[in-house]
């Protein structure tokens, strides 16, 4: 499939972009497992325009990413222009819009599904962002603010007539945050309009390869993007490219394999932040790659206060050990 100008296969599957879960570190786990297309953090584009460190560093990608976007949020038009063609300077595949989070910091602000609200004012933006870099532009929204504006058919319209390369459609609104389930139909309807031609990313509720392939067959998207489910979970595109290729489910990974999981990421977060943030920023991983462990809890404790890694990596063999034949 060919997705704003990158190659892709038939099918492929997207890392969502979450904030502090797809760093470095687990964008390159979730390359191990067979992800086709990954998304960096949210970067803000007002933290970028003023040169804030933490956010100047999620624009570090590595060629062993690719194919790889950066995905920017503001609610200042001059400022995502700025923050565009500063990100298009490290030559992602795609700069994509977030105008889907719906957490109330960012979209009460007008930023991220805040722009729902003003639904002529992100055609705008994206017009001028389009004819700002020189990179392919793509977005990634909601369905509307509410119930009672569900204009997602008519938006992707208009945003691909001013020249994003893709879309990517959450099946909820703004207001149900991530309530509820999500609606695929809207999707759908988007993807069959015979005006769209520009590839469409289903997104939502995808937690197993049997939703992802009945996602595929029903809804007739051209990708699916996977977020919240690959946390804790990131083995899942493999499960599910493997359902999708032979039709099969892959046995459960094994406790010894999690193990073998939870040691590359350690080590992969360290080398790229250093020891105190890389082990800090590993404890919510950690404590999901085990979570279905029987009488865990005092070592899940040990994990997630654990500052030395030489301990933690002790505890991973310990855990090997005790609950490795599961």
């Amino acid at each position: 499939m060919n997705f704003a100008d990158t190659q892709l296969r038939d099918r492929p599957l997207f890392l969502a972009p979450m904030e502090d879960v797809t760093d470095a570190s687990f964008r390159f786990i979730c390359k191990q497992y067979g992800v086709d297309m990954m998304y960096t953090e949210f970067v803000s584009a007002d933290g970028l325009i003023r040169d804030a460190y933490k956010t100047r560093l999620k624009l570090n990608i590595s060629d062993q990413e690719r194919p790889i976007g950066i995905q920017i949020y503001g609610h200042i038009p001059e400022a995502l222009l700025e923050a565009a063609q500063m990100a298009a300077q490290v030559r992602p595949e795609v700069i994509d819009i977030n105008f889907g989070c719906p957490m109330n910091k960012i979209a009460q602000r007008g930023a991220g599904s805040g722009w729902l609200r003003d639904p002529q004012g992100m055609v705008d933006i994206t017009r001028r962002l389009v004819q700002a870099v020189d990179i392919p532009v793509t977005v990634k929204t909601r369905l509307g603010w509410d119930e009672q504006s569900i204009i997602i058919e008519d938006l992707a319209e208009a945003l691909q007539d001013v020249g994003i390369a893709a879309i990517t459609i959450h099946g909820r609104t703004k207001t149900q945050m991530y309530k509820g389930e999500a609606n695929w139909e809207p999707i759908s309807a988007v993807k069959r309009n015979p005006r769209i031609k520009i590839p469409v990313i289903g997104n939502g509720d995808i937690k197993t390869p049997r939703q992802a392939k009945d996602a595929f067959d029903q809804y007739g998207v051209d990708g699916i993007m996977i977020g919240r489910a690959s946390f804790g979970h990131p083995w899942l595109f493999r499960e599910i490219r493997h359902f999708l290729d032979t039709g099969e489910e892959l046995p459960s990974m094994s406790v010894t394999e999690r193990v073998v999981l939870a040691k590359m990421h350690l080590a992969k977060s360290i080398e790229v932040k250093g020891e105190r943030v890389g082990v800090l920023e590993m404890r919510r991983h950690l404590s999901c790659y085990f979570k279905s462990l029987t009488d865990f809890k005092p070592v899940r404790l040990k994990l997630v206060t654990e500052d030395n890694p030489e301990e933690i990596f002790r505890l991973l063999d310990f855990i090997d050990k005790k609950w490795g034949g599961n």
